[in-house]
Parts: structure tokens; C-alpha cells; sequence
């Protein structure tokens, strides 16, 4: 891709501004306030996430992390970032652009979570509304996808305010704390109305 090969380092994406916050990759120096954060979010994200590694808030995992992200950037398979809060550069969440595919399809996959003191204070909105142009004008891609558990009605109304489409059910799409489940699947196309 273009503005990656015009880039010093491939394995890093440009920070994306958004309506009062940032997102970035993924830093080694992140470490802390990621732990911290997860840690003390985890009942709160454990219902609507893939069951948790035992050793998942440990350095040595972070570091394992790092690298696989920065080797799914440089395959152009994947874009992970850390959402900001603007005024304080505190970490609020993470989001990862997934799943990239080229060829005919033209997609990827949108994933997004926010610590539980910062949920429902619009970062995740305003990330997502950030990473729309992003996917559509850097990356090129046509299809920008996300899936929320039917129950998951914040993260339903976070890509209904984006201007996502709802298209349906997947049944036992992913597997989430431990069981397969069925997802809403949404989707934004290039040339739809942007928000």
C-alpha cells in the first residue's frame, strides 16, 4: 500500500484525531495503563469478549502483543490501536481494524472496547467515527464491518450514531467467554452517507 511503503516505519499507522480523542498503535511504554485499565474493567468486558488468556495481563503477553500487531500492520492484515482521551492522554479503550481483505471483497472487521469508567462518555464513538475515513481513504477499502451480541445495545448504538447499517443475524459468529454466539452484524460502505 501506498502510504504505508511512503512511511519510516511500516509496521506503525499514522495517529488518527477524532472529536476529542486520539488513537494510536500500540506502545511498549502503554503497558501500565492497559493492565490497569483491563484489570480493573474485567467483569465489565468479559461478557462481550473472547475468554481472557491467564497470563493476558502480564508484560511478557503485552510484548507478544506488540509483536503480533505490528506483524499483522506490516501483512496488511490488521490495524490495532489504543484510544486517547485528547485533553489528558489517558488511555479510555482500544479498537482494531481486523480482518483486512483485498481482491474482490475489499473489507475489514471493526472491533472496539472501553474501560468501564469511561464507558458511555462518547470516546468510543468519536473513535470509530475517526477510524471511518481512515478505512475508506487510507486503506481503500469498500466494506467496513462490525458485530455486537444482540443484548450489546451501547455497542449497537455506538454504529448506529457511526452510520452503520444493521444487516442481521450471523448465528454462532464468535466465540465470546467461552460459547459461540450469534451477532447483529453492521456495515458502512465507501459511498455511504458518512455522519
Amino acid at each position: 500500500m501506498a502510504f504505508l511503503r511512503s512511511m519510516s516505519r511500516p509496521d506503525v499507522t499514522p495517529t488518527i484525531h477524532g472529536d476529542g480523542v486520539y488513537l494510536r498503535n500500540p506502545l511498549p511504554t502503554d503497558f501500565l495503563q492497559w493492565a490497569t485499565l483491563r484489570q480493573q474493567s474485567r467483569a465489565f468486558l468479559t461478557p462481550w469478549e473472547p475468554t481472557w488468556g491467564v497470563d493476558d495481563l502480564t508484560r511478557t503477553s503485552f510484548r507478544r502483543r506488540l509483536r503480533r500487531y505490528q506483524r499483522e500492520i506490516r501483512e496488511d492484515q490488521a490495524y490495532p490501536f489504543f484510544i486517547f482521551r485528547q485533553q489528558d492522554d489517558v488511555l479510555v479503550g482500544g479498537s482494531t481494524l481486523s480482518g483486512v481483505q483485498r481482491g474482490v471483497q475489499q473489507s475489514c472487521s471493526l472491533g472496539y472496547w472501553a474501560g468501564e469508567i469511561h464507558a458511555g462518555r462518547g470516546h468510543v464513538t468519536a473513535a470509530v467515527r475517526a477510524l471511518i475515513p481512515f478505512v475508506f481513504e487510507e486503506l481503500k477499502l469498500h466494506r467496513l464491518q462490525a458485530a455486537c451480541l444482540p443484548e450489546n445495545e451501547r455497542s449497537r448504538a455506538v454504529l448506529r450514531k457511526c452510520g452503520f447499517t444493521e444487516e442481521g443475524i450471523a448465528r454462532g459468529y464468535l466465540r465470546i467467554n467461552g460459547a459461540w454466539r450469534d451477532h447483529v452484524v453492521y456495515a458502512i460502505l465507501s459511498d455511504d452517507p458518512r455522519r
